[in-house]
């Protein structure tokens, strides 16, 4: 398989990669699988090295929803338990190369409120872990970012949250299509998504 290319256009100052949600609970074996979620890992994983190798920021985005959250079945939710807080599922999958200077944004910490979007997260510091830090808006701004990357798991819900709230935000947004996968609980959700991010603006890579 050819390595994936990563444009020079979306390795200048200013961008920042977001990506979401690839951990072990919605991957192939996980409580919540998206259906070929894995087939991304290559593309992610050379955008990743690409942007460690440019000096550019890196934010991964996780569901760390604690075991009652409002999400799940029990309460009424979609969802059967995932990403459960400390759990194996909630991890970044171990086929991801993470660089050393990636940061974490917790989203879903809250029982009662759901959260799609990685701008609900806050930024998560292992040393101080129940002292949550800026949200993903707030971090990217420090950084003078300026546009997002966005891919990740799942197209039709948290990226499509992820990128419409970047957009809303006033950030310029590249989604990158063959970093991204769906659920498609309803067919034609994902390219639904991919559409409704285009129709506000977004780049479609």
């Amino acid at each position: 398989m050819n390595q994936p290319v990563v444009p020079d256009s979306a390795l200048t100052a200013g961008h920042a990669l977001v990506v979401v949600d690839v951990q072990r609970d919605f991957c192939p074996g996980g409580s919540l699988a998206v259906p070929d979620g894995d087939a991304i890992f290559g593309v992610v994983n050379a955008w990743l090295q690409a942007y460690h190798q440019h000096g550019l920021p890196i934010a991964f985005t996780q569901d760390y929803h604690p075991q009652n959250h409002i999400s799940f079945k029990a309460r009424g939710g979609l969802w059967p338990p995932h990403c459960v807080a400390g759990s194996a599922g909630a991890e970044i999958h171990p086929a991801i190369g993470i660089p050393p200077e990636a940061s974490f944004f917790h989203k879903g910490v809250d029982p009662d409120q759901d959260a799609y979007s990685g701008f609900e997260g806050r930024l998560y510091d292992p040393a101080h872990p129940a002292e949550p830090g800026p949200g993903l808006a707030e971090w990217l701004r420090q950084r003078q970012v300026t546009t997002v990357v966005v891919m990740g798991l799942a197209t039709d819900y948290c990226v499509r949250a992820t990128a419409l709230d970047a957009l809303s935000l006033g950030f310029a947004v590249k989604l990158v299509r063959a970093g991204v996968r769906g659920v498609d609980v309803h067919p034609g959700d994902s390219e639904r998504a991919i559409d409704e991010v285009a129709a506000r603006g977004g780049m479609v890579l």
